[in-house]
């Protein structure tokens, strides 16, 4: 462990013990509690593109991603106090981790919501979430020589194929057709992104850090860009009371709560379970949409959520 790393919380390893259990999808069974955590933050992520809908109606998505990260950044920031400057501090190896993270805290919100914008919050959603363990798998097995089960495969698969059925569906409902191939390549572009931060937050975490140290750092360092971009095109979210509580709940719920679930759990498995179990926010997403929004998925929409809770179950339930 470094001699900088913070110490010990309840979301953190003990000195002395490893930083990240025994991978749970290539030893049989998630480690307790870690999964849970993930499913909790993935729920709250899931009214993100509800709430946003209640933006005044000429709010950029731009300006609703950038504030709800940079504030939200701050904020886990603040909380994590000390300990995430300790893990600038690292040396330049850590340093270079975390502003790799960082990047990617910086591209995801601006891609994830005008995606939700431009596709619909279902499907912009889905495809933001259903591409990001995709691309976990790639990182962890190019950089870490990973090797992924056929457990996880299947859940991923499972996953997979829900999401591309909510994607049908909800780009027939979608009120501009036209718009839903651009926001659907932004929501690849979105999971690219998401799991680039949840793997380099991982990798900080194995480092030694407690997990909320990693989480501030790199959303630290995202909001340095993210809250200048807030200041240049937040003015409708700042000049009604509705956009500031639009604001204030996206920057305070959904992202530095649930930003703390997430980096707990990721203490507990690696990323690319970790984004599987994710996917559990589209379920939300597309229920929300349905119910709040008024968006439609029919029979072949919620064909794909209950794949997607199939995919879910089978990576989180244990094996006797």
């Amino acid at each position: 462990m470094s001699s900088t790393a913070s110490s010990p919380s309840p979301s953190s390893p003990a000195p002395g013990s490893p930083a990240v259990p025994a991978d749970p999808h290539t030893s049989g069974g998630p480690t307790s509690g870690g999964p849970l955590l993930i499913l909790a933050a993935a729920a709250l992520w899931g009214t993100t593109g509800t709430v946003a809908s209640f933006a005044p109606a000429g709010a950029s998505p731009l300006a609703i991603g950038a504030g709800t990260m940079g504030i939200g950044g701050l904020l886990t920031l603040a909380l994590a106090g000390r300990s995430a400057l300790a893990v600038l501090r690292s040396g330049p190896r850590v340093l270079r981790r975390a502003l790799l993270g960082a990047l990617g805290v910086v591209i995801y919100p601006l891609a994830f919501y005008t995606s939700m914008a431009w596709a619909g919050v279902a499907v912009g959603t889905v495809v933001s979430l259903g591409c990001a363990p995709v691309f976990a798998a790639l990182l962890e097995r190019v950089l870490d020589g990973a090797v992924l089960t056929r457990r996880w495969m299947a859940a991923a698969g499972a996953a997979a194929g829900g999401c591309a059925l909510l994607v049908v569906a909800g780009g027939h409902s979608h009120s501009d057709p036209a718009r839903v191939p651009a926001g659907v390549a932004l929501g690849l572009l979105a999971g690219a992104a998401y799991a680039g931060y949840a793997y380099y937050a991982g990798r900080l975490i194995r480092h030694g850090h407690s997990s909320r140290a990693a989480m501030g750092a790199l959303f630290g360092l995202g909001a340095v860009l993210l809250v200048p971009l807030f200041a240049l095109t937040g003015g409708e979210l700042l000049a009604s009371g509705r956009g500031l509580a639009v604001v204030g709940y996206l920057a305070v719920i959904p992202m530095c709560l649930a930003y703390l679930l997430f980096g707990a759990g990721l203490v507990r498995v690696r990323a690319s379970a970790a984004t599987v179990l994710t996917l559990f926010e589209p379920v939300v997403a597309a229920a929300l949409g349905v119910a709040v929004v008024g968006e439609r998925l029919g029979l072949w929409g919620w064909g794909g959520v209950a794949l997607v809770v199939a995919g879910l179950l089978v990576l989180t339930v244990r094996r006797r």
